[in-house]
């Protein structure tokens, strides 16, 4: 199981923030002037994380397309951004695509600015922020973005979010190992019997349908 985020007690600009994360051993996020350490990973976690690099890794081989895990940053904030802001979101997506030529916040190319899709693992102490504040501020701020998905590490279960060309957000929920993710912006395909290998589920979790809303 993750570790619970712990919160630093004062409030930083994001000047501030840039300058303590790229000097710190550990990883942060920031949220409107509050930095919160990143939680530790379980080992269920870190399986779907490695399986989903390596699957999509290969599919995007030949393709103008990069995939980043965990340690690049995502800006999701206004621009442009006054003196000593403190408004914005810096995150650090599980796995990040980008299918066009990558754009940062600055010269230390740790910042994505485009990215074309997130996936985020979800854990006990962080889910509830991926699916509501992390969300909206991602559909909100990165007009590129196409596909949103949140993975469960204690049973079967994806839900992929894509942006139509009216702007809503469709919902495809896949509640079975037996399914297969599909990203049509990006032409990927993902079997959920890799994502989850190695990982294991208590019993009671049957063959599902796909359901969307």
């Amino acid at each position: 199981m993750s570790l619970p985020r712990k919160k630093i007690e004062r409030l930083f600009t994001v000047d501030e923030y840039l300058a303590f994360e790229r000097t710190s051993e550990e990883r942060h996020e920031y949220l409107d002037g509050a930095i919160y350490q990143m939680a530790g990973e379980s080992l269920a976690h870190g399986r779907i994380c490695t399986n989903l690099v390596r699957v999509i890794g290969n599919q995007l081989l030949g393709k103008q397309c990069d995939v980043f895990s965990k340690d690049m940053k995502v800006k999701s904030s206004e621009l442009p951004r006054p003196r000593r802001a403190t408004k914005g979101l810096f995150s650090y997506p599980d796995i990040v695509v980008v299918c066009d030529t990558p754009q940062f916040h600055d010269q230390y190319t740790d910042i994505l600015l485009n990215p074309t899709a997130i996936i985020e693992v979800l854990s006990d102490s962080t889910g509830e922020f991926d699916r509501g504040e992390k969300f909206r501020r991602y559909r909100t701020h990165l007009s590129l973005l196409t596909d949103y998905v949140l993975v469960a590490q204690h049973e079967p279960l994806v839900e992929h979010f894509t942006r139509k060309s009216d702007a809503r957000w469709e919902l495809v929920s896949y509640e079975s190992v037996a399914a297969t993710l599909h990203l049509a912006t990006l032409n990927l395909f993902v079997e959920l019997a890799d994502m989850y290998a190695r990982v294991e589920f208590p019993p009671e979790f049957n063959d599902a349908p796909a359901v969307v809303e």
